[in-house]
């Protein structure tokens, strides 16, 4: 994923987590806040007590692979911002 794709600044998420809508599921937490880019954005946040490196980081390239075939489906102009909760460690990926 290109970094132009990516929300990397603090502030970017502090804003998206203040002003964004927000939807739960079982595994995820997902911030969606418009943006006038005219594309798409992921930021991926995953807590340490998911657990080791290599399990967060699998996590964290899952989230951005879905993202990436996603986006055809998505609509454009959205910062998007997904925080794994414990359970999605051990989620199934489809």
């Amino acid at each position: 994923m290109k970094r132009t794709m990516t929300v990397k600044e603090n502030y970017e998420f502090r804003r998206i987590y203040a002003k964004g809508r927000s939807g739960v599921s079982p595994y995820l937490v997902v911030y969606v806040r418009p943006n006038r880019r005219g594309r798409n954005r992921l930021g991926v946040t995953v807590s340490t007590k998911l657990g080791h490196a290599v399990v967060r980081n699998r996590v964290r390239r899952r989230i951005r692979e879905i993202f990436r075939l996603s986006q055809g489906k998505m609509k454009q102009g959205y910062d998007c911002i997904v925080v794994a909760r414990t359970r999605a460690a051990h989620a199934d990926y489809w």
